[in-house]
């Protein structure tokens, strides 16, 4: 082998002749051909490139053209062959000489073998093959191509060896560079072009694929957009300068003419300047017009009533550009000449409010006597206040009579509990005019606070008694006169304390409080215990900022985190909903959602939110769990976990007699367990019964319900809480001592416990039946207690009749009960004795209702709704039972037939015709 220049293959003299030549065009060519078919030689002719580098390529490509002779030509056709074989050789240098590497199909690697499509014959036509082959992978520096002929007589025409690639590409605002592919599609990763940025949380780079044939595939994924100020270009491919006047304050979009009395006066603008005079608040979008203040209110009419003066205005001529219009009120007092006129400050009242009126129209009283005001309307919007300057304003002069009533002085407290107040003040100098009564104004100290959370009460002494407070409470009070000429000034504010639970005010010891200490049991909502790990619940409504409370106990909750499914309830403030909660990085789950429905008051705002920072102090698996609340968005909403059976008092009369004893047991310890946690932390639920316990699909009993509004309101429509000193009551499920004087304990609890340990034994059946209210009262007061409900074990009825003891200390605690009902479950024969087996009870007994005679029911149908059975009336009648005689002879049997198969309903049928038949009295009954 001759070792040419680089760039030329290397040939053998006894094999491959180099011929030079002219091709089709004229133009110079190099040949190699080797005419071993001519002479018989089988021996193996190699051919070997220069050294070839890859550049980059992990594969390429080699194009041979090539003439091959037909063998029949040849006069050694039988050692003669049509085909050459192909191969590579991978090396890191140009280090190959004429023995290296060895001629052998190893260390070369062979591509293919390669057959021609024409031949030539004599005579016949001249044409050439082109074929094309891939080599790859490439991993080193370069390669030498080798060709092998053995009895071919053929020509190597050329040879050439390239890769291919993606060309640099600009689409979609998304610069991508010259790209190789390595596989079969190949990514590549641009970058966003000049004054374009990628947008969203997560900007990732540009991305588009560069496929194996040099084409780049499919459409860039980019998020690549043209900053602010910067439009697209040209099909995508720049982000060009806004022109002047025109402007592009977001990422989307084309540049727009500048709005309203604004301009741009370069190039590129992301926001247009307001012109002199104009301006933009803070909430106005970049793309609305520049606007300005209003001009001033215009005809202020006066209307002067006693001592109440109502104020009308026109609309201002100019708006400024503006739908916020709204007015503020300004009251400047002037008592004598030559004396400075002051600010009225709080000696007068606005109705509906001195700042931020809509309507054209507001009322002022307590005005005083012989003296003259001026009241100054002003206008405003969402631009004034930005302008630097007074807003536009009107203003108009009024004189008081000498009729208008003088202020009250002096307010002193006579008494006061932990729900009242009892007030005195002194008579002021009214020699002009007579006295008709007196108005007391009283608000909660806070501060903050809107009008519409004060109270109104009127006297026709100089002393009244506030009730329905809270306790421990400061409470702000003014007073003022109504005679014949109108209302007077309400007095300066006094500020009043109720007291906390279990102390005793003496008047005439200011500041010194006697403490009435009361049972371990006694309500502690209204202390904060410190020390020895135990954590106390915090009453939310001692936070001078009820705010504060919520956002202390409650978990905001990012609105978006939240999707509402259905509507499943109503609640006291709004509607209660199913929906599901996704917060990032945790499971999601479904939750239960009260709303607060539009138009709420911030009291109404605070009632609802004291529910979340009551409950979010509780972690018990028998109390229910918040999630979280919203208050950041409309609606304000509390979450809790779902509960899917809903309320026990509901689910137990749907599944009437479907459960054993020692699972309604196991439900009661659980609402125990949560009673005993609450307990444990001082805190007094009020309202314990088995219509604020919820059950779940795994029939968990938990205590819900933590609202206290009810009780401090009388606007309460439900006929469950009835009015009690001041507030509502759920009577069948209240302690006495709790309906007579509202003295709320644990011990209260207790005996409300009771009542739902009746409720579930008897499958949600109503407490005291239909009896009235008042007659629940007397009963109780006469030491009747109601019965055991039917297939009620005697231990169950005995630990009701203990939690209903008069005396409330004789009462057991709830960790009594969670004991009590632990040892009952622990051995199940105990709860097979029913009540008749046992020992009598320690009390009388109400009857359940009046016993039904088999004359007072009308059909079998009036009979099966009265004992709430009207479920089987179709089975009846298909029995051909359609008159209540036919019920007598009924047995257990029969029932089956008719698809009776629970042993609950059962019993209750056969209970009821045997009632109704004989009517057995007791003497230790008494019906109501």
């Amino acid at each position: 082998w001759l070792k040419p220049h680089p760039k030329n293959p290397h040939y053998s003299g006894s094999g491959w002749d180099e011929v030079s030549g002219l091709d089709e065009e004229n133009n110079s060519v190099r040949i190699y051909q080797i005419l071993s078919c001519q002479t018989g030689s089988s021996t193996s002719h190699w051919l070997r490139s220069g050294f070839i580098q890859r550049q980059g390529a992990s594969q390429v490509y080699v194009e041979l053209r090539f003439t091959m002779m037909e063998c029949s030509s040849s006069t050694h056709h039988r050692s003669c062959k049509e085909t050459f074989n192909l191969f590579y050789y991978q090396t890191d240098s140009d280090d190959a000489t004429y023995s290296y590497p060895p001629w052998m199909e190893n260390p070369y690697t062979k591509v293919d073998t390669v057959a021609a499509d024409f031949l030539l014959r004599e005579g016949g036509e001249r044409k050439f093959n082109m074929k094309t082959f891939k080599l790859g992978p490439l991993s080193k520096r370069g390669f030498y191509l080798a060709f092998q002929a053995q009895g071919a007589c053929m020509a190597l025409l050329s040879v050439r060896v390239f890769f291919k690639k993606c060309p640099a590409l600009v689409s979609a605002l998304s610069s991508f560079p010259e790209t190789v592919p390595r596989t079969l599609v190949q990514e590549a990763q641009g970058v966003c072009v000049e004054q374009a940025a990628q947008q969203g949380p997560r900007p990732r780079p540009p991305k588009l694929f560069c496929g194996e044939d040099g084409h780049w595939v499919g459409q860039p994924t980019t998020s690549c957009a043209c900053l602010p100020g910067f439009e697209p270009a040209e099909g995508h491919t720049r982000c060009r300068a806004c022109p002047m006047g025109q402007f592009k304050w977001g990422t989307e979009g084309q540049c727009t003419n500048c709005p309203g009395f604004s301009y741009a006066t370069t190039r590129g603008a992301s926001v247009c300047a307001c012109r002199s005079g104009y301006l933009r608040a803070k909430s106005d979008a970049l793309d609305t017009p520049c606007t300005k203040p209003p001009s001033a209110p215009r005809s202020i009419v006066t209307q002067m009533n006693d001592s109440t003066l109502s104020l009308e205005w026109n609309e201002p001529l100019e708006s400024g550009g503006r739908t916020d219009l709204s007015y503020s009120v300004r009251c400047t007092v002037c008592r004598a000449a030559g004396t400075p006129c002051l600010s009225c400050g709080d000696s007068v009242s606005y109705r509906p409010a001195q700042h931020g009126l809509v309507e054209r129209r507001v009322e002022v009283w307590g005005l005083l006597p012989q003296a003259t005001y001026i009241f100054t309307i002003q206008a405003l919007n969402g631009v004034s206040q930005l302008s630097g300057k007074e807003a536009a304003s009107k203003s108009v002069n009024i004189t008081t009579t000498h009729d208008v009533p003088s202020l009250v002085s002096l307010i002193q407290r006579i008494d006061s509990t932990e729900s009242s107040l009892t007030l005195h003040w002194s008579v002021p100098d009214h020699p002009r005019y007579t006295i008709l009564r007196y108005q007391i104004r009283y608000c909660e100290k806070q501060e903050r606070r809107s009008e519409d959370q004060c109270h109104h009460t009127e006297s026709n002494r100089n002393q009244a008694v506030l009730t329905d407070l809270r306790r421990a409470t400061p409470y702000e009070v003014q007073v003022r006169v109504h005679t014949a000429a109108g209302y007077g000034s309400f007095s300066p504010a006094t500020v009043f304390h109720t007291l906390p639970d279990g102390e005793k005010y003496m008047w005439g010891c200011e500041g010194k409080h006697s403490r009435a200490k009361d049972s371990e049991l006694g309500d502690k909502n209204n202390q904060y215990l410190v020390g020895q790990g135990i954590k106390v619940y915090i009453d939310p409504f001692t936070y001078e900022d009820p705010n504060e409370a919520v956002r202390e106990f409650a978990k905001e909750i990012d609105v978006s985190f939240v999707k509402i499914e259905e509507v499943i309830g109503a609640g006291e403030f709004g509607e209660v909903c199913r929906g599901r909660l996704k917060i990032p990085g945790k499971k999601e789950n479904y939750v239960a959602i009260k709303t607060l429905k539009g138009g709420y008051t911030d009291k109404q705002r605070r009632d609802f939110l004291s529910e979340a920072s009551i409950m979010g102090q509780f972690q018990h698996p028998n109390i229910i769990h918040l999630e979280g609340v919203i208050t950041a968005s409309c609606p304000v909403m509390i979450l809790t976990e779902f509960m899917e059976n809903g309320a026990l008092d509901s689910f137990l009369r749907l599944n009437d007699s479907q459960f054993t004893p020692i699972q309604l047991v196991g439900m009661l310890r659980g609402i125990a367990s949560g009673m005993k946690y609450l307990s444990e932390m001082s805190y007094v639920h009020r309202d314990l019964a088995a219509r604020n316990i919820l059950i779940n699909s795994n029939l968990v009993c938990k205590v819900s319900d933590f609202g206290l509004s009810r009780f401090l309101q009388e606007n309460s429509s439900d006929p469950t809480y009835t009015s009690s000193l001041g507030g509502k009551i759920p009577i069948r499920w209240t302690a006495p001592e709790a309906i007579a004087f509202r003295k709320f304990t644990s011990a209260s609890d207790v005996w409300s416990y009771g009542i739902v340990m009746w409720e579930v034994m008897s499958f949600g059946e109503r407490p005291y039946w239909d009896m009235s209210n008042q007659d629940v009262i007397n009963a109780i007061e006469q030491d009747y207690r109601l019965p055991p409900p039917p297939d009620c074990p005697t231990h169950l009825h005995q630990l009701m009749l203990d939690c209903w003891q008069k005396d409330r200390s004789a009462r057991p605690r709830f960790a009594d009960l969670v004991s009590a009902l632990d040892k009952l479950i622990r051995n199940p024969p105990s709860l097979k004795i029913v009540a008749q087996d046992g020992v009598g009870p320690s009390y009388p007994l109400l009857d359940q209702r009046a016993p039904l005679a088999l004359s007072g029911c009308a059909s079998v149908g009036e009979w099966l709704r009265a004992i709430k059975m009207e479920r089987y009336e179709d089975s009846f009648l298909q029995a051909g039972l359609s008159t209540v005689d036919q019920l007598a002879q009924i047995s257990t049997q029969d029932l089956l037939h008719m698809g009776v198969t629970l042993a609950g309903h059962q019993r209750k049928i056969l209970s009821s015709i045997q009632t109704m038949t004989f009517r057995n009295k007791s003497t230790t009954t008494v019906t109501f």
